[in-house]
């Protein structure tokens, strides 16, 4: 089986990954084109016995009135049955009457069926399945009891990253047992067997960078998790061989040509990213000496001085002359629309570019005249003033996540950074041995 999430999501997709054994990929009609999203469909699932999709929020739930860029419109853009989870709780007839409302709403999103979901007794099932099949006229596929022992622990983003759950086997093992159970596992297969085709889009070959072999670090770990495969895959596929750094445990940074630190949650790790010291003043090193690096949302906080949380102040990375606070609300959450306005190691000025962003810290110590910045907003919160991207010599650091698939630029503008930094390394050596 291969999953899909749609929407910009990561932590969904870890658990989807780890209950189906195999990497979860996003699809997203906002941060990426019909194309690209019918061409990772169609290049993902080629040899999957079975592909499923998660949704995100309701189904037609978009970023305005008319529902753009829900996930009903990705059903619709893939000709993909969709299977409504319905949570039942305190509810019986009207249960067929929100099914009914999702059915005329669109009669081109074509709900094929219903698992009832937290349902208390069989007589509440009776009464909702009953209801369905006679006005809605589909089927009632499972029906899943409340069960405490089946919920997953959640915190302020969500579900707690399976990275980070202490029995992410046993709790996947719980679901399945439910499912297996409760729903009717051949109808639903009998469904997603009863698809139309996707045409493939005819899109270019991915486009090799230089003779490859440069070298990009990843800052990967339970802190630092939040990472689309696909940004990974295109990387290696533009020529760059991947090199797998832990920011909690790793003393050192090795011989890189780039780095990429992704988002996560450094909040809940501050203790133990203070203490690594090593690591921190590595990168902090490795910057000074002109390396690369890409820093998002969790990698921008690392970069910083200091994370502030609960009354304490925990020691970063340092290489950006400014200091974060957490709060108990989200700062930044929401799709991204900038256009790239100032000099920056990676990106042409004048390119436009959509992301997302979501989180809860904010800067809370900066000397803001002396930090440029490459982002105008047209659309999210950034670091400030409609800003986002700071830049600081060879670094970039935003709050935005990017996509590679909807936004390629940022695969050629890391390599070709990469393969700059390689060069003019290579010219210091040479320099240092002829002296």
């Amino acid at each position: 089986m291969v999953p899909f999430k749609k929407g910009p999501d990561f932590i969904d997709p870890g658990w989807l990954a780890a209950a189906a054994g195999h990497p979860c990929f996003n699809l997203d009609p906002y941060l990426m084109n019909a194309a690209a999203i019918s061409g990772s469909f169609i290049t993902q699932t080629s040899r999957a016995d079975i592909s499923v999709i998660e949704g995100n929020r309701g189904l037609y739930d978009g970023v305005d009135v008319d529902g753009t860029y829900s996930t009903a419109e990705l059903a619709k853009a893939l000709a993909a049955p969709v299977l409504l989870v319905l949570d039942t709780t305190k509810m019986t007839r009207t249960a067929a009457a929100l099914v009914l409302g999702c059915q005329r709403m669109d009669p081109m999103v074509r709900i094929a069926g219903v698992i009832l979901n937290r349902v208390a007794g069989p007589r509440q099932e009776r009464l909702i399945r009953s209801a369905i099949e006679k006005y809605c006229g589909i089927p009632v596929l499972g029906a899943i009891p409340r069960r405490p022992e089946a919920e997953l622990a959640e915190r302020h983003m969500g579900l707690t990253p399976a990275d980070e759950h202490g029995a992410v086997h046993a709790a996947i093992r719980v679901t399945a047992g439910l499912v297996r159970e409760y729903v009717d596992l051949e109808a639903v297969q009998t469904i997603a067997a009863d698809v139309s085709e996707v045409c493939a889009p005819d899109l270019p070959a991915p486009a090799r960078i230089g003779p490859g072999g440069v070298r990009i670090g990843i800052v990967r770990d339970t802190a630092f998790q939040f990472y689309y495969p696909e940004n990974f895959s295109l990387l290696e596929e533009a020529g760059a061989e991947l090199v797998r750094l832990n920011a909690l445990e790793d003393a050192h940074v090795p011989e890189l040509d780039a780095l990429y630190i992704g988002g996560g949650f450094p909040e809940t790790h501050a203790v133990l990213l203070a203490e690594n010291d090593k690591f921190r003043e590595a990168v902090k090193q490795r910057a000074l000496e002109g390396l690369p690096v890409y820093a998002e949302c969790g990698g921008l906080m690392f970069l910083g001085r200091e994370i502030h949380l609960k009354g304490k102040r925990y020691p970063m990375a340092g290489v950006l002359p400014l200091s974060f606070e957490m709060h108990d609300r989200p700062r930044g959450h929401g799709y991204t629309d900038f256009v790239v306005d100032g000099e920056n190691p990676f990106f042409e000025r004048g390119l436009r570019l959509k992301g997302h962003e979501f989180h809860y810290s904010s800067v809370a110590e900066a000397d803001t005249e002396t930090l440029p910045t490459a982002f105008g907003l047209k659309r999210g919160t950034g670091v400030w003033s409609g800003r986002d991207g700071i830049v600081s010599g060879s670094v970039l650091a935003c709050y935005s996540h990017l996509h590679a698939l909807g936004s390629p630029e940022w695969v050629s503008g890391m390599v070709r950074a990469a393969y700059r930094f390689r060069g003019f390394r290579r010219e210091r050596s040479d320099v240092e041995s002829i002296n």
